[in-house]
């Protein structure tokens, strides 16, 4: 209630929210864009730096009913991708890796969503409902992610 006398709206707190974590998503992947090394390697980094996100995060994520995330992540069309502030990275590195040969992608667009979607959601699910460590959980989900990308 007293946030609502001061004039604060569940739409205005979403929006800042959202702000917050666009801001530090750019900021904690911006290394994995600029880094030496393969596509392969920095994409790598760049969904670990995710994770490292998440884990900075994970209670105000866990608190977030899907209605909310739905605010802060997607788009507002149907059928949705993330919104592209948080994919636009990632599709960056799976292109550079198509183009260098170290990556198998179709569309870069729609498996960086997938892949945002998959390392974020996942991780902080294993982390939070099963109490696992970050290191365990940065193991398993990052393996099976980069897995289902690399040229082989």
């Amino acid at each position: 209630m007293t946030l609502h006398r001061r004039g604060v709206s569940r739409e205005g707190l979403l929006a800042a929210l959202a702000e917050q974590l666009e801001r530090e998503y750019r900021e904690a992947l911006w290394p994995a864009l600029t880094a030496a090394g393969s596509a392969r390697e920095r994409l790598e980094l760049a969904l670990d730096s995710l994770c490292d996100v998440v884990d900075g995060n994970l209670e105000l994520l866990d608190a977030l009913g899907q209605a909310e995330r739905d605010v802060v992540f997607h788009e507002r069309r149907r059928p949705a991708l993330t919104k592209s502030v948080f994919t636009e990275p990632v599709q960056r590195l799976l292109a550079d890796g198509v183009a260098e040969g170290s990556l198998a992608v179709e569309d870069p667009e729609e498996t960086a969503t997938v892949l945002f979607n998959l390392v974020g959601h996942t991780y902080r699910h294993l982390r939070v409902e099963h109490g696992w460590s970050p290191q365990r959980t940065r193991a398993a989900v990052l393996g099976l992610a980069l897995s289902g990308v690399v040229v082989r």
